[in-house]
């Protein structure tokens, strides 16, 4: 968190465009509000914790 008022800390946009999935090497969204990057093709969601997104496959949340 970035502050007192536990404002989520944001990624860097940048960085956003040139990540891809590590499973498919397919694209990413941004989900802000879960701080995830969701990969619709592999069923995952990759955590982002203090602004880095984990992007581990056992790390990542299954999606339904």
């Amino acid at each position: 968190m970035s502050d007192a008022f536990n404002t989520p800390v944001s990624v860097d946009p940048r960085l956003l465009e040139v990540l891809v999935c590590p499973v498919t090497r397919g694209k990413l969204t941004y989900d802000r509000d879960a701080s995830e990057l969701i990969s619709v093709g592999a069923k995952l969601a990759y955590p982002i914790r203090e602004g880095v997104p984990i992007m581990l496959a056992e790390e990542a949340r299954q999606l339904d």
